[in-house]
């Protein structure tokens, strides 16, 4: 299982605390540091629409401007705009096998997903 996200984003840093907490392994992926491959990303939006990928709430999305807030239309800009700044990635993302199996963090989500 693989965690993406930012270390220093408190709701990543919740979800790890409860990862560990609960004994459950995961290899954590900083996509800030290492940047995130298209192929990754076009896995994920084959999953989950760019618009709720996207962290539209967050900080780099609303200093975004409005012409460049437009431009973002399908999964091919989506992903462009996500490489160019990983920090509008909604985040954390929990994937298993490939599959994104948690999208943000919640606990009783992940109690019920993880917890067996």
């Amino acid at each position: 299982m693989k965690l993406y996200g930012i270390p220093n984003c408190n709701t990543v840093k919740k979800a790890r605390d409860w990862l560990a907490t609960n004994n459950i392994a995961y290899e954590f992926y900083d996509f800030k540091k290492i940047g995130i491959d298209s192929l990754t990303l076009a896995e994920w939006l084959s999953q989950i629409p760019h618009e709720k990928l996207i962290n539209r709430a967050g900080l780099t999305w609303r200093s975004l401007s409005d012409k460049a807030k437009a431009l973002v239309v399908d999964n091919k800009s989506a992903i462009a705009l996500m490489q160019d700044k990983t920090s509008v990635i909604k985040r954390p993302i929990l994937v298993n096998d490939n599959q994104v199996i948690s999208l943000g963090f919640d606990e009783s989500s992940y109690q019920k997903l993880l917890i067996k």
